[in-house]
């Protein structure tokens, strides 16, 4: 049976039987891996009554029924798990992060996520840091990883981590506010700026804008550093 390049869809073929079986196939493993969202990526125990289409990231050395499974997604349906290999380059919101992971070919980069305090019924005070090295290129360049819906950001740090050519600095913000977080920012390998700010809510989630000045990037890299307060509401 031949497969779709990217999502690896089962195709049908012409002379198939029960094309029913393949196109259902196609349509649950479509449900699993798009528009991910995934209850946690620390769950090392399949719980025992998951819900149908509940999923997770499976974390390193996962035991029972994830264990030889790390770093794939885990979907229930019928009371039984399926597991896909995901691709670099998908992103997955956490729920109980409260941010997006993408998968960087090897493992899923994330938020560190610091719970300051909590509730009996899931109320949390969470302190977050979340990084992502950026490649340059273009007048400008926007961040995968993103400042999320209400946030309270205290700051965007930065590192240029490879030589930075074409433009002679850089800033580093939002779109509309180009230099929120830092302005003329240095090109050498090693130029780094803590930008903070007065703390300030978010209330959709916000890519991190790196700007070129004086050119367009040709080259280059600069580790960003996303650091926000995050309240999650009570689960019940």
């Amino acid at each position: 049976m031949t497969q779709t390049p990217n999502l690896g869809l089962p195709e049908l073929a012409s002379s198939q039987s029960q094309k029913h079986v393949t196109h259902n196939e196609a349509l649950a493993m479509l449900d699993a891996i798009v528009e991910l969202s995934v209850l946690s990526r620390t769950t090392s125990v399949p719980p025992g009554s998951p819900a149908d289409g509940d999923r997770y990231l499976v974390p390193t050395g996962a035991t029972g029924g994830f264990a030889g499974q790390d770093g794939t997604i885990a979907s229930s349906r019928d009371g039984a798990w399926s597991f896909f290999q995901p691709q670099a380059g998908w992103r997955a919101y956490v729920q109980d992060e409260g941010g997006f992971a993408v998968f960087n070919g090897t493992g899923w980069n994330g938020p560190d996520v610091a719970i300051l305090s909590s509730t009996q019924n899931g109320a949390q005070n969470r302190m977050v840091v979340a990084e992502e090295e950026i490649t340059l290129g273009g007048a400008s360049v926007q961040s995968t990883v993103l400042i999320p819906d209400r946030a309270v950001v205290f700051g965007v740090s930065t590192r240029t981590t490879e030589a930075v050519t074409g433009a002679t600095s850089y800033d580093c913000g939002i779109s509309g506010e180009a230099s929120k977080f830092g302005g003329s920012l240095g090109i050498a390998e090693g130029s780094t700026n803590a930008g903070v700010i007065g703390p300030q809510a978010f209330y959709a989630d916000t890519p991190v804008v790196l700007t070129a000045n004086g050119g367009s990037f040709t080259s280059g890299k600069a580790r960003i550093a996303l650091h926000y307060f995050l309240p999650v509401v009570p689960q019940s």
